[in-house]
């Protein structure tokens, strides 16, 4: 079966009525997880960003504080898990702001984690791509947002 393009897709949404609509969408939040869960962002919690944002910092917090320290083996799986989960978070949001407060968020809780992750040149190096990340990000935003970044940008510099 051949996949049909966004445009594709688009055009013929645009033709189905607003009950073939909903079915559409209810069939969909079926099949993956991951679809449900855009759907209940997009119905529930779009309209509230910062709400959204405490959630998502309550959960990545709950995985953060189950992370096994037994070796550096599993704290690096388990960080990445995390940081795989966050950024999922981030592309339902699609907000730059979003963005750099769950990737903020991210980077000081990965500091707090003992044995340190210094130590780790895997876990020091996901967590100096993840501050090169909020750079770019944080370079795209307003200048008085800049201003707020850099400050906790600087503050999580090692």
């Amino acid at each position: 079966m051949k996949t049909a393009t966004v445009k594709e897709l688009k055009t013929e949404l645009s033709n189905c009525k607003p009950i073939e609509l909903l079915q559409i969408c209810l069939r969909l939040s079926k099949f993956k997880k991951e679809n449900k869960e855009l759907l209940t962002y997009l119905l529930f919690e779009a309209s509230n960003e910062a709400q959204y944002i405490e959630n998502v910092k309550i959960v990545l917090a709950t995985q953060f504080s189950e992370v096994n320290t037994k070796s550096y083996y599993y704290i690096k799986k388990s960080v990445r898990k995390i940081l795989r989960n966050c950024k999922k978070y981030i592309r339902y949001s699609q907000k730059k702001e979003t963005e750099v407060d769950l990737l903020i968020y991210f980077c000081t809780e990965l500091k707090k984690i003992r044995p340190s992750m210094v130590n780790s040149v895997q876990l020091h190096n996901i967590y100096k791509r993840q501050l090169k990340i909020i750079r770019n990000t944080v370079s795209q935003l307003h200048e008085d947002l800049q201003f707020d970044y850099n400050e906790e940008l600087n503050e999580l510099d090692l």
